[in-house]
């Protein structure tokens, strides 16, 4: 179960938020200020951060900066109402890896806070191996008994999500989500030409296949 700090100075809103992620499966931890936050993490492991912004005693930007500094990977998504860009510039700065205005649909912090999950489990799996094909997460490389090649960023990861969960049928809205971002301009028809690009790649591969399921998406099968 992923557990996720809600740094909230406002009560109400701490228990709207924890109540909904509760609801969706996640174990939470409360603090009112940065605090406090930094309190906690002194003695719980979290996944991901929900922070406000304007909180006393050390606010959202000063306790991402802290937790950065400290070298703590985490995903962070703000929520705040500073909705100037240069307040999320700052954010972003400072290390957030999202960021949301007040009021928000906490459907959508839901959806956020799972993209963002997703997206950290992948990169911090650093290697996968599927049969004779190897994925180095660090330096964006597929290793086959043909040679060594580099990926662009975004091939790299849609094979990556792709290969981690073979079998599973992956719609074009989530993979848009989690590689490009809820906020991306980019059209589904960019995971299909990423798609096609990967099997042009790999269509010898004797390790996999990439599958179109006709209506759903597309799935990664293991060949050996």
């Amino acid at each position: 179960m992923f557990k996720i700090l809600v740094v909230e100075d406002d009560t109400e809103l701490r228990s709207l938020f924890c109540r909904v992620l509760m609801k969706n499966g996640y174990q939470t931890f409360r603090a009112g200020d940065g605090e406090e936050a930094l309190e906690v993490l002194d003695h719980e492991y979290v996944d991901l951060i929900l922070c406000d912004v304007m909180m006393p005693r050390m606010d959202g930007f000063e306790l991402t900066r802290e937790l950065r500094a400290a070298g703590m990977t985490m995903p962070v998504l703000m929520i705040t109402a500073k909705d100037a860009f240069g307040d999320k510039r700052e954010g972003f700065d400072a290390g957030a890896d999202d960021y949301m205005v007040k009021p928000i649909d906490v459907n959508e912090m839901v959806l956020r806070v799972g993209a963002l999950l997703r997206r950290s489990k992948s990169a911090s799996s650093r290697k996968l191996t599927v049969g004779n094909t190897t994925l180095d997460y660090d330096t964006l490389t597929v290793r086959t008994p043909e040679g060594e090649t580099t990926l662009p960023q975004k091939e790299f990861q849609l094979l990556y999500k792709l290969l981690s969960d073979p079998g599973h049928i992956f719609t074009r809205l989530q993979i848009m989500d989690d590689i490009w971002g809820m906020d991306s301009e980019t059209d589904a028809h960019t995971v299909d030409v990423h798609i096609n690009r990967l099997r042009d790649r790999f269509r010898g591969s004797d390790s996999f296949e990439i599958v179109t399921v006709r209506g759903l998406g597309y799935k990664a099968v293991r060949k050996a």
